[in-house]
């Protein structure tokens, strides 16, 4: 049965599934500066813009 529903969510939309490649979770930490303590910044980004949201303050 997992391979039948393995194939239809492959065969769905083969051009959204390809272009879906091109996106990347970043986790970024992030100091606050009110306590010192870390936390973590998540974000669904281009692959191409990677540089720039680990670039930003």
């Amino acid at each position: 049965m997992a391979k039948a529903a393995k194939t239809a969510i492959k065969t769905k939309d083969a051009k959204a599934a390809a272009e879906a490649k091109n996106w990347t979770k970043v986790i970024k930490a992030v100091r606050s500066p009110k306590t010192g303590a870390y936390t973590f910044k998540e974000a669904i980004v281009h692959k191409e813009k990677i540089k720039e949201y680990l670039a930003q303050k």
